[in-house]
């Protein structure tokens, strides 16, 4: 593990790097996206680069006597491609292994998986090898009124207040160009009270600049806040002073880079609530 490290020199121009898309996708596909929901993004960021940055044994080494199944969620996740890639990561299942015909796969975890738009979130749901433990849904996290009820109820058929683990893979600045800076801590707080641990991966600065010149280039107004934001520059510090001095949560790690520039950090809890919680369960 080691401390978030300098940016590294993106790898050709910014418009490509932060641009998802497949050689088929079209400007109006792309500028069709002001959430991010990509409908190719997986072609463009592959889930291996994100999971060959995490250790194999990660969720024994974070929860060594914890009862089972432990809950996650992951919030922005597009057409699972990234959930699945994660989920076989964390519980060390080869590619194959763990599908409709051994459903004993998710004893050790049950995963939550989220995301703004609904024709993703049915392309995940229609292909999905883990079914009875992998859940996904369409949701707003940034709508109060429809996040808190559905995400209680989740919690709620395991008897759970909070979830084990949050993934929150290149969502932040999402969240930021179209809530601004008081939605984006509005988020993280959230997260963070809502989790014991929180692996986050922000985007740089640099992706916020091409977003907008993307929707330039179309014609298409800025979005909303993105001229006004004070909280800019590099973003991993900026999320990380968030995190830690505002929401009670410690960096533990930070796994390293992709190789589109993009770090991997794992936050945990402070507070006492989630010890306390984990204390319970292992005494019931």
């Amino acid at each position: 593990c080691s401390r978030p490290a300098p940016a590294r020199r993106a790898r050709g121009k910014e418009e490509k790097m932060a641009a998802p898309m497949s050689d088929r996708s079209s400007a109006s596909e792309l500028g069709a996206a002001p959430y991010g929901n990509f409908h190719n993004y997986s072609r463009f960021h592959p889930p291996e680069g994100r999971v060959s940055l995490l250790p194999g044994g990660l969720l024994r080494s974070l929860f060594p006597a914890a009862s089972r199944p432990l809950l996650g969620l992951d919030v922005g996740c597009n057409s699972g491609e990234l959930s699945v890639a994660l989920y076989r990561h964390l519980l060390g299942l080869q590619e194959g292994e763990g599908s409709l015909d051994q459903p004993a796969a998710g004893k050790d975890l049950n995963l939550l998986c989220c995301d703004i738009d609904p024709v993703l979130i049915e392309r995940a749901q229609q292909c999905s090898p883990f079914p009875a433990s992998i859940s996904f849904a369409s949701l707003d996290i940034m709508d109060s009124s429809a996040r808190e009820p559905f995400l209680s109820s989740y919690l709620g058929r395991f008897g759970h207040s909070t979830f084990d683990i949050i993934f929150c893979m290149s969502v932040t600045m999402w969240i930021h160009l179209n809530h601004g800076d008081s939605g984006l801590m509005e988020f993280l707080s959230f997260l963070s009270s809502l989790c014991k641990y929180l692996l986050i991966e922000p985007q740089p600065w640099k992706c916020y600049r091409a977003a907008a010149r993307r929707l330039r280039k179309l014609g298409r107004n800025d979005f909303d806040h993105f001229r006004t934001l004070a909280i800019n520059g590099d973003m991993v510090e900026r999320i990380t002073q968030i995190l830690t001095k505002d929401c009670a949560m410690e960096l533990v790690c930070c796994f390293g880079s992709t190789s589109w520039d993009r770090s991997l950090l794992l936050f945990k809890s402070s507070s006492s609530n989630h010890e306390g919680r984990e204390s319970s369960e292992q005494e019931q």
